[in-house]
């Protein structure tokens, strides 16, 4: 098919001395992959997504300095021999048509090390390193740093250069009076205070030349209560524009903010309105950015005249091809970014290589790759949850014969009580697509069916996955076959009624999603953005600092009482994602559920639930609760493993199946996956 079924997203964009193919930025993200000598590895990845037909990619960050490392050691561009160790990267992208631009960040005081530097000696509230205040000789070195970083990547290959100026690094803490209190030229007045990135832009412009693209991340809305206001951040754009940046990229938020700005409770393009407005100030291309992982969405966007192209980051994690599919018509073929974090940001922030929940492949695509098989085999997996599912379509991807097997009649094992979870509807884009590939690959699925040993020991099977994931683990509470008591498993999946009045036992991942399901009754505040954004308290730049309100809208009381209970005496959720757990913690504060941990579960009875407190079993209460709800953790369910084993058939146990830690389909897929590129 033509490029007709996007038209607006897979139009060219002519920036006047180079053109790119269409609207689609692959936007930056640490890997990991930037840090040390893994140029060889950074080709593969930029690689595939350049053939996959991504109009311009942006790498992660590359400091201009030690001073700017994100941590020590973390990828930077300051001498030529760094420069020439990155043409195989430029080269690999050019091979395939594609256009490449690197990143320069300076992280400031965001800096995980003691060489940070920043406007003023302010400690960030994400970092132990409290930074040095620089002179103002130092700024002009830290100026000129950057100047010489994209004189260097020019000279490495790339295309152009993103100066990041947004997310709370050190070009923007120069920006706002919470950072910077400074009293010499490069502080004081915003006219002062917005010298800096002037400046970089200007003096990068003059030294790269005028056939380089230089796009500018701009905070557009910086999310924190002392903020820029619209107008500063209006003159900052014009001003940029006029130093010379070729582009302007939406930056949304600051690290710091306490507003969830891309995990996967945040609505589809929830910031693209604050680009829109700025389109009326500047005459440069804009970028708008957060939260689109779907062409149809980038497309309204863009037909919306919200801005000029679209940053997808995570969505070329998920699925390298992501425009390429677009383009054809394949769009139901396409592996949907979920927003999750679990394998990108959390593994970011927590000194881990980076890759994707959906796509175990992404920053791995030179040691995991789905070979074609020289020998056909036979294989069946029993369970149809993440780990099965990925299993079976590599195995059918490598060109093995797979029967998949599921007792229920839909696929997707929990992945069905995830779906129906307010603020994890991306769950259906994820079952939507494991369905298409079943049907492309040729797997034969048979739902209904609970494959017993002798069914697939009369089958005659190369060999047997088992897939067939988790039990919930019994409590073992006294009175908790009470008809006061349910399963999480009866609340999500049975859709069994709810009483008012509700105590939730475990405070892991399963006990937060029940309550924030049976905080919202089915209602989803990610699918109505103007009740999203009060909520979260974000309005227009144009009526409060930094686009927040001072008083946020406190959400309508729901018409259940939760009590959120752990055995644990720690914070409640410690488990839950490094970047998205705050996020599930505050919004059923905002709730006013109460949490209490290092509690006994004493006894179930009419009168509800009896708990004591720590190791003396102190103070019983009574919780006087219609419904206690069991979310305890879960034991493997391989009751195939051992009859398998003694009738002689090869098997291999995967997902919950083999380790039943919550609800963990990042290490279900990445364990199907690798199981079967190896088979």
């Amino acid at each position: 098919m033509t490029d007709t079924n996007y038209p607006h997203l897979l139009a060219p964009l002519d920036l006047g001395f180079i053109t790119l193919k269409n609207r689609v930025l692959m936007g930056s993200m640490h890997t990991g992959l930037e840090d040390g000598n893994k140029h060889e590895r950074l080709a593969v990845y930029f690689a595939e997504r350049a053939r996959g037909e991504v109009g311009l990619i942006v790498t992660g960050g590359y400091a201009p300095n030690r001073a700017g490392w994100v941590k020590p050691f973390a990828g930077k561009m300051t001498t030529r021999g760094e420069a020439a160790r990155h043409r195989r990267i430029t080269d690999a992208v050019h091979a395939e048509d594609g256009k490449i631009a690197m990143q320069i960040l300076h992280a400031g005081r965001y800096a995980y090390h003691p060489l940070a530097v920043a406007p003023s000696r302010i400690r960030s509230p994400i970092s132990p390193f409290t930074p040095r205040e620089l002179s103002s000789s130092g700024v002009e070195k830290q100026i000129k740093a950057f100047v010489r970083c994209a004189q260097l990547a020019r000279e490495a290959g790339y295309d152009g250069v993103e100066i990041m100026g947004s997310e709370g690094y050190f070009i923007n803490e120069f920006l706002v009076t919470h950072t910077n209190h400074r009293t010499d030229q490069w502080g004081g007045d915003y006219s002062q205070r917005m010298r800096l990135p002037v400046e970089i832009v200007e003096r990068t412009r003059e030294a790269v030349g005028s056939d380089f693209i230089i796009i500018y991340r701009l905070s557009m809305i910086d999310l924190i209560p002392d903020g820029n206001t619209w107008d500063e951040t209006v003159a900052l754009a014009k001003a940029v524009e006029g130093a010379g940046a070729t582009i302007i990229n939406t930056g949304i938020g600051w690290h710091e903010a306490r507003v969830p700005t891309i995990a996967t409770s945040v609505p589809r393009g929830a910031f693209t309105w604050v680009t829109k407005k700025m389109k009326r100030e500047v005459n440069i291309p804009l970028i708008t950015s957060n939260r689109i992982n779907l062409p149809a969405t980038a497309e309204q966007i863009l037909a919306d005249g919200c801005a000029d192209m679209v940053s997808m980051a995570r969505p070329m994690l998920a699925d390298s091809e992501f425009v390429k599919k677009a383009r054809e018509g394949r769009a139901d073929e396409i592996n949907v970014c979920i927003a999750c974090n679990q394998a990108c940001l959390d593994h970011t922030f927590s000194n881990k290589m980076s890759s994707c929940l959906v796509n175990p492949r992404a920053c791995h695509e030179i040691e995991l790759n789905y070979v074609a098989t020289k020998t056909r085999r036979r294989f069946a997996v029993v369970g149809s949850g993440p780990a099965g599912l990925s299993a079976a379509l590599v195995l059918a991807e490598r060109g093995h014969e797979v029967d998949l097997y599921e007792s229920a009649a839909e696929i997707g094992g929990q992945l069905n009580m995830a779906k129906v979870i307010p603020g994890k509807e991306e769950f259906h884009e994820m079952l939507r697509y494991f369905k298409r590939q079943l049907e492309l690959k040729n797997v034969r699925v048979h739902l209904n069916t609970r494959a017993g040993a002798d069914d697939l020991n009369t089958e005659g099977f190369d060999g047997v996955v088992i897939a067939t994931g988790v039990v919930a683990r019994d409590p073992n509470i006294e009175g908790q076959d009470h008809p006061k008591v349910l399963s999480y498993i009866d609340v999500l999946r049975k859709q069994v009624p709810v009483g008012k009045r509700v105590a939730i036992v475990g405070a892991g991942g399963i006990g937060f999603d029940v309550a924030e399901f049976l905080l919202h009754e089915g209602h989803s505040p990610t699918m109505d953005l103007e009740e999203w954004l009060a909520e979260w308290g974000v309005v227009d730049p144009a009526r409060a600092r930094g686009g927040i309100a001072l008083e946020r809208t406190k959400p309508e009381s729901s018409r259940r009482e939760l009590t959120l209970l752990q055995r644990k005496a720690g914070k409640h959720g410690a488990n839950l994602g490094k970047t998205t757990g705050w996020i599930h913690r505050a919004t059923l504060k905002m709730n006013d559920v109460r949490m209490i941990g290092n509690v006994n579960y004493e006894r179930i009875g009419d009168e509800g639930l009896l708990i004591t407190y720590g190791e003396k079993h102190e103070d019983p209460t009574w919780l006087d609760v219609d419904n206690i709800i069991l979310c305890a953790g879960q034991l493997p369910l391989r009751e195939l493993k051992e009859p398998l084993a003694a009738a002689g058939i090869p098997t291999h146990v995967i997902g919950g199946a083999d380790v039943a830690t919550e609800l963990d389909a990042k290490r279900a897929i990445d364990q199907g996956s690798r199981l079967a590129a190896r088979l």
